[in-house]
């Protein structure tokens, strides 16, 4: 039995942040039914690149890796049939998340005060970009907009060069954990109170959370501006640093505390470098020292010697590592639903009949059958 076995999501959500919320969800034994609008539903469905599933049909590929092991439901609930059947499946669910802009739902008349009258129980998750409140609330935002107002995409890129994109939208993704965690909290407390609550969550929030825990912490010790690739822990010291191998490779060393460094320099036959693990002018030394070996001359000595030295992997080659393989971290095997593949099975288990079922079919609020 997993920890949130027979707790009920709706999600509304499209795209990544929500549906990576409900993913995590889902992972930990939830019952995640989505609720897409035809005619397309999640718009990530048609964003490229493409996995074809078993079925000889294509999806998009990060729609796939975060909507795995969830129910599919076509419902348009712009239309006032499909919205009152949307306050239908309330009544039993345990939580429902959106990703629209705010007051979005309120003007379709599935605002929270709506919904929580029909189910008290019932914690509703509002995941946006700015929040509920704040000059920002309405304003359209993506992961990129987000880190660039939490003063993180500022810092990231070369010393001297001009900013670039995180490789990872790390807005979206913090701020799906901090929907999930929110919501596991709320499923906490309803058990003491017996009544849900309405959660308030902004990827803005998330970036300006995880800027301040080292940015953060330094400016307000130095007063001054981190600088770009000249942090602690993004190229200032020796000892925590990326470094080009002889064969053009790279590896990270991460050695910062002293017996790491010091295992580090022995074994490496560099007892010369022991006393300038923190300061930047030794980098150009070590730098020269790293590139005396190939990558996988490397990989072999941080096999021996116990220094946090780790190679710099390819996507590809981060699938087929050993420590992923063992502790089985990569999703390939879950059930992707098609748009609306289970609206018939869930309207179902929700006691509609199946000659409403049908009427609803042909009126085109549940979509074409799959």
């Amino acid at each position: 039995m997993q920890a949130l076995d027979g707790v009920r999501v709706l999600d509304l959500s499209r795209l990544l942040p929500g549906p990576y919320a409900t993913q995590l969800l889902a992972n930990l034994g939830a019952e995640v039914i989505k609720i897409e609008r035809p005619p397309e539903g999640d718009y990530a469905r048609a964003m490229p690149p493409y996995v074809e599933l078993a079925d000889d049909q294509f999806e998009g590929a990060v729609f796939t890796q975060n909507n795995q092991n969830k129910k599919s439901v076509a419902l348009d609930f712009d239309d006032a049939r499909g919205r009152e059947i949307l306050l239908r499946l309330c009544e039993r669910a345990d939580v429902l998340v959106e990703s629209f802009r705010p007051g979005a739902l309120a003007r379709r008349g599935l605002d929270y005060e709506t919904v929580h009258a029909r189910n008290p129980r019932l914690i509703y998750c509002a995941l946006s970009g700015y929040g509920q409140t704040g000059p920002y609330a309405k304003r359209a935002g993506h992961d990129l907009n987000y880190l660039a107002l939490a003063g993180i995409a500022q810092l990231n890129g070369g010393c001297g060069e001009t900013p670039v994109p995180m490789p990872v939208q790390v807005a979206d993704l913090a701020g799906g954990m901090h929907a999930a965690l929110a919501i596991v909290a709320a499923l906490l407390e309803r058990e003491r109170t017996g009544v849900g609550t309405f959660l308030d969550v902004a990827l803005f929030d998330a970036a300006i959370d995880w800027m301040q825990t080292v940015l953060g912490a330094m400016y307000r010790a130095e007063g001054e501006n981190p600088p770009r690739n000249a942090t602690p822990l993004t190229g200032a010291y020796p000892c925590y640093n990326i470094y080009e191998t002889r064969d053009g490779e790279f590896i990270s060393l991460g050695a910062l505390e002293p017996n790491f460094w010091r295992a580090f320099c022995v074994h490496a036959e560099r007892p010369d470098l022991l006393d300038f693990q923190f300061d930047s002018e030794a980098i150009p030394r070590v730098a020269e020292l790293v590139r005396t070996r190939t990558r996988a001359e490397w990989i072999e000595f941080s096999a021996h010697v116990d220094c946090c030295l780790e190679p710099l992997l390819a996507v590809s080659e981060a699938f087929e590592h050993p420590q992923v393989r063992a502790r089985a971290l990569i999703r390939t095997d879950g059930r992707v639903p098609r748009f609306g593949q289970d609206t018939t099975d869930v309207l179902r288990a929700f006691g509609m009949d199946a000659d409403e079922i049908d009427a609803l079919r042909a009126s085109g609020i549940l979509g074409t059958p799959i």
